[in-house]
């Protein structure tokens, strides 16, 4: 009998940790995080990091299990999402409400408490740009709710600045225009492939709306963008030759994949790019990282 009620217990925790998208989490709190090492010459204080990056990563939980509240009757059209608790009948509204809303206000609480009151309001607002406007209101209406809303999925290294220094600085916001110019084609590939599914659930997706070579063309275009933004730290001198090497490799790679899905597309080249998108951030701010300890000038 108490193996069973563990099992149940073990069970539920598995069905709570699904709403939270883990793997998205993890790629805002390491962008978050490396947005506090690079805030300082040093080390950021032990509270920034533990406290605030525990707080950030609480909130991107209890945003994405809102967005999975929201999304619930789309996410049971979409092969890739139907498996998710609610579609399944698994957890109900009201539970994923209340866990939503616990866990962002534990997230909140922290920040204030142990970092400062500017990153908690930081990042409320950008549980609000995420979960409500983009989500609730972009997401069904515009084929631009991705470059839209990308503003909220940009903000985690400015929070993690924030977090680290108590106010923000503008090499903070090159950061942000780096995902901001980022998050376009990493979507744009994604739905490109999933294009039918999109269209049977009712979402304005670029693809749906305006048709496979247009979203093709304007990856192709975002992907020049890209690769002309992640310059601009090198251009302020946050970023030096170690850095300036990274961008400049990842980001030719990156106009490679967009070039090649605009000459001759296919559903596999759509699935290395949207991986590759995933693999280019994560290294462009490991560099970054790395740059900001062993700078070479350039």
């Amino acid at each position: 009998m108490e193996s069973l009620v563990i099992g149940n217990a073990a069970c539920r925790c598995q069905q709570f940790l699904a709403l939270c998208k883990l793997r998205v989490v993890s790629l805002i709190v390491f962008t978050a995080v490396i947005g506090m090492f690079l805030a300082v010459p040093g080390m950021p204080s032990w509270n920034a990091l533990v406290a605030g990056t525990l707080g950030i990563a609480l909130v991107a939980a209890a945003a994405a299990a809102f967005n999975c509240l929201v999304e619930q009757k789309i996410d049971a059209l979409m092969a890739r999402t139907r498996a998710r608790p609610l579609p399944r009948g698994e957890l109900t509204s009201a539970q994923t409400l209340l866990f939503s809303g616990a866990v962002g206000g534990i997230g909140l609480l922290l920040l204030h408490a142990f970092v400062n009151p500017l990153t908690m309001w930081l990042t409320l607002a950008t549980f609000v740009g995420y979960a409500v406007i983009y989500t609730a209101l972009l997401k069904p209406a515009t084929p631009q709710n991705i470059v839209i809303g990308g503003a909220s999925g940009a903000m985690p290294p400015v929070l993690g600045w924030v977090a680290a220094t108590g106010e923000i600085h503008h090499d903070a916001l090159l950061l942000f225009l780096i995902i901001f110019a980022w998050t376009p084609p990493h979507f744009w590939a994604l739905a490109l492939y999933r294009r039918d599914e999109y269209a049977r659930a009712g979402l304005p997706m670029l693809p749906v709306t305006h048709g496979e070579a247009y979203t093709r063309l304007h990856l192709l275009l975002y992907t020049v963008l890209l690769f002309a933004v992640a310059m601009l730290p090198v251009a302020t001198g946050m970023g030096g030759w170690i850095y300036l090497v990274a961008a400049a490799s990842l980001g030719g790679r990156f106009m490679q994949h967009g070039w090649a899905l605009y000459r001759r597309y296919s559903d596999a080249l759509a699935r290395q790019t949207f991986r590759y998108s995933i693999w280019y951030l994560s290294l462009l701010f490991a560099a970054m990282l790395v740059d900001h300890y062993f700078s070479i000038p350039v």
